[in-house]
């Protein structure tokens, strides 16, 4: 497998993994307009040079859009291989590489959530293992954040506490989301329409710069759904997957 390395010039010309579809799109326009702002600040994003799901996106972890301290370290916003990619060892790949690069650069070593079962858009936790991460800290909702140090004595990465306890006191759904996520281009307005359709109270927070980014309530901040104050879920839905879920919390 060959890779290449996203960068300002060839931006536009490559498909972008997560959503091929041509650059009129709102979900690839928006997902590369947020790439083109983060070069600058170390954002790395390396993918098959074939068109499909395979690819890893990382940046210095003073630049990452989370609530985390993790100075020194590379954090790791996605690491995804799916459909005819799987099983073939292109993971491995990926992540050799970005170590390699991290090392080189001198970093302390890769950080990256997950959680203790797998979820939808966060890292295999059982891949993480194996590849010899650890737990350095939890939120209360679950989610988890792994790293991998370089050195033994490195220190350990830990969420800011204003991640550790997912909470809000408004009422009704909130939504926090960032553009990292090119589905949100697409599938927050549904929900936003839907909500109102349906008369559910419902407000989506788009976070639009790192600062917001690390104050927000939540460890993951691509996509994070809470209801009536309680943190429910980070998977994008539809509005069928909302309007069930709706109904499930509802009733």
């Amino acid at each position: 497998m060959e890779y290449i390395r996203l960068t300002k010039e060839n931006l536009e010309q490559e498909h972008i993994c997560c959503a091929i579809s041509n650059n009129k799109d709102i979900q690839v326009s928006s997902k590369k307009a947020w790439l083109a702002e983060r070069f600058d600040d170390g954002l790395v994003f390396l993918k098959s040079i074939e068109r499909g799901k395979c690819f890893i996106e990382y940046i210095p972890a003073e630049h990452a859009w989370n609530p985390i301290e993790a100075d020194g370290y590379m954090y790791i916003d996605c690491l995804w291989v799916s459909g005819s990619f799987k099983g073939h060892g292109y993971s491995n790949d990926l992540l050799q590489a970005c170590i390699s690069d991290s090392q080189t650069k001198g970093k302390k070593g890769l950080c990256i959530l997950s959680s203790a079962k797998k979820k939808p858009f966060l890292a295999d936790p059982r891949f993480l293992k194996y590849k010899g991460f650890t737990i350095c800290d939890e939120a209360d909702n679950g989610i988890q954040f792994w790293y991998l140090p370089f050195e033994e004595d490195a220190v350990k990465p830990q969420f800011r506490p204003c991640a550790k306890h997912p909470h809000i006191d408004q009422p009704g759904y909130v939504l926090y989301y960032t553009s990292q996520c090119p589905f949100n281009a697409k599938y927050v307005p549904v929900l936003e329409q839907t909500a109102r359709d349906h008369q559910i109270p419902f407000e989506a927070v788009h976070i639009r710069d790192k600062e917001q980014a690390r104050n927000a309530p939540t460890p993951v901040t691509t996509y994070a759904l809470f209801f009536n104050g309680e943190y429910v879920t980070n998977e994008q839905m539809n509005d069928k997957k909302f309007l069930k879920l709706n109904s499930s919390l509802q009733g």
